[in-house]
């Protein structure tokens, strides 16, 4: 998973990793480790946030950020 695509998106909509964090009820830590790339989101934890940031969840499952339109500026 590219962590870029996931700041992007949560910059985007104004969000800091804490605020993220609290809405689908995880720790900031794991927001900032998913950004890093030092782990990925499980299935759940990816819908959680395609849910509260307005993009389908399988974009935090690919590999190139640039060919999809949902996160292009």
């Amino acid at each position: 998973m590219d962590g870029h695509v996931l700041k992007k998106i949560r910059e985007g909509k104004g969000l800091t990793q804490q605020q993220l964090a609290d809405y689908i009820g995880k720790d900031r830590s794991l927001i900032a480790k998913i950004e890093c790339e030092d782990a990925s989101p499980s299935v759940d934890t990816a819908k959680a946030m395609g849910k509260v940031l307005g993009v389908d969840w399988t974009i935090f499952f690919a590999d190139k950020c640039e060919s999809n339109p949902q996160i292009q500026s």
